[in-house]
């Protein structure tokens, strides 16, 4: 049997294996979750609910074991991989099992106009059915866990095609769903080869994709996905900005500025990437934000006295040595770099000044310990450089001034725009997560990125049985025509014209009630 192998990017060493999945495998699981579903779906949603509770219990029980497994597979040191992995997932198994009821509750609709007031509408919310995810490797775990959770509590069955790079970070997922008991078929875990798994699962007519990745991969599976018109949530690259004000508090700003760029490896598509600092305080900012990213600790983590840890592939490294190498050969000065370990896959952290957009570095998603850091004359510039790029995820306006920043940040053309912070959001499960432009469509997380889980349906009564016929039903004549004009003076013309409407309505009105 074909086989995934594992490797601690920190240390090169092989950390396991996992079976490959064959892409008829692909259909069967897709039939088996369809024929589950529909019993799932008719399960209580507080039933539904406690099941994600023993699935959240399991991830407190094992969050050491789970912030290693994601240390080692996927490069990241064992505190990030607690902070920004395995709590945030605890986080929202709770806030999602606690407000699915609510999220899913019919919502009735206010009549319209008092003479179709009888029409009483509501909306339900329906579930898709089959929903797959593809999940990325840098956020191995907590991306896919909270798509999971919502994509279960809605009452679809769920298929999960986690990144080949961190395989076994995938299975520790499958485990923690595993400890909910579900029954069979609900939830799939497929171990597919990327190039593989968007077409194969498509194909095999799921309802629903949604896709955590590159620009180009979303693009393509966009393309596929029009032929059987299976709608899609993507949520795509990011080249993310982060303005600073003249009155922001620097020491905050540079801190904010070292941990949004550099955790991870900088392998965060909403974090930092550009930096556009007013002139009044740039120098200030740069010298302040050197000196943070000069003290970082990168290497292997041992004794947990590490800031930083490796990136998860060579490709990705190297890529991030094209686009230093780029931008030095252009004019950029490294202005402040950290140490690095001499083998493994690592990078140190670096800030680039005299930066432009002519550079790779502002202009593409670098996904790396990298920041580029621009002077602007005011923050209206700022703004424009902010915007010049097709992607925007998120962005930061930093200023003691929450009002004036907030002005700022709604000109920035991104998803998800943060105060005096950065990259984070993510975390919150109430905040919808999601980009404009070539970021994405669609949204994950909170009350909005549940929605995407449903499909909403309208239902209508009527509620005066005594009416036999709507005014305007068969059969017809120069009276229903007048007296459906009527409405229409009542409600635009003139005092006179309207007085005319409400006589014309008056004698269409009996004929509603009578048999002919």
């Amino acid at each position: 049997m074909a086989e995934t192998t594992s490797t601690n990017p920190a240390t090169g060493e092989v950390i396991g294996t996992t079976p490959l999945d064959d892409l008829a495998s692909v259909r069967s699981a897709v039939e088996r979750a369809r024929e589950a579903q529909t019993r799932w779906a008719a399960v209580p949603v507080a039933k539904r609910a406690e099941a994600i509770r023993r699935i959240r219990d399991h991830l407190a029980k094992n969050a050491d074991e789970l912030a290693s497994i994601i240390s080692r597979d996927n490069g990241k040191t064992r505190t990030d991989a607690l902070a920004t992995e395995v709590l945030p997932s605890v986080l929202s198994a709770d806030y999602y099992a606690s407000n699915a009821e609510s999220f899913l509750a019919d919502r009735s609709l206010r009549p319209g106009n008092p003479l179709l007031a009888n029409k009483i509408s509501k909306i339900v919310r329906v579930p898709y059915g089959v929903v797959a995810i593809i999940s990325p490797w840098n956020y191995p775990f907590a991306i896919p866990f909270s798509e999971v959770v919502m994509g279960l509590l809605a009452g679809n069955a769920v298929i999960l095609k986690a990144a080949t790079q961190t395989q076994l970070v995938g299975r520790a997922l499958e485990r923690a769903v595993q400890a909910a008991d579900l029954p069979e078929g609900v939830f799939t875990y497929l171990n597919l080869p990327g190039r593989l798994a968007g077409d194969a699962i498509l194909e095999a007519g799921v309802d629903k994709l949604f896709f955590t990745g590159s620009v180009p991969v979303g693009k393509q599976l966009m393309r596929k996905a029009a032929d059987t018109l299976t709608p899609l949530v993507l949520e795509l690259g990011g080249n993310d900005a982060m303005l600073v004000c003249p009155d922001a508090d620097l020491d905050r700003a540079a801190a904010g500025a070292c941990w949004a760029g550099m955790q991870n490896a900088g392998q965060s598509c909403g974090g930092v990437e550009r930096i556009y600092v007013h002139r009044d305080v740039y120098q200030t900012f740069i010298d302040k934000l050197a000196e943070k990213v000069r003290a970082l600790r990168v290497g292997v983590d041992v004794d947990f006295n590490v800031d930083m840890g490796a990136m998860t592939t060579e490709g990705q490294r190297d890529l991030v040595r094209r686009h230093v190498a780029d931008a030095v050969a252009k004019g950029a000065v490294v202005y402040a770099e950290s140490s690095c370990p001499p083998t493994g896959n690592f990078h140190p952290a670096m800030v680039l000044i005299n930066v432009d957009h002519t550079m790779d570095v502002m202009r593409d998603e670098t996904f790396g310990p990298v920041v580029g850091v621009m002077a602007v004359d005011n923050m209206d510039e700022a703004v424009a450089l902010a915007n010049d790029s097709n992607l925007g995820l998120t962005a930061s306006v930093w200023s003691r001034d929450r009002g004036a920043a907030e002005s700022l940040g709604r000109r920035v053309r991104a998803g998800v725009v943060m105060i005096n912070d950065h990259l984070m959001s993510h975390g919150l499960p109430e905040t919808p997560w999601g980009g404009f432009k070539e970021s994405g469509i669609g949204r994950t997380h909170g009350q909005i990125g549940f929605d995407e889980m449903t499909q909403p349906q309208c239902v209508v009564h009527d509620y005066m049985p005594m009416v036999k016929k709507n005014m305007w039903w068969h059969p017809h004549g120069k009276g229903v025509y007048d007296g459906l004009k009527g409405i229409i003076a009542m409600l635009t013309g003139s005092l006179p014209e309207r007085a005319s409407g409400v006589t014309e309505l008056a004698r269409l009105l009996p004929r509603s009630f009578k048999v002919d």
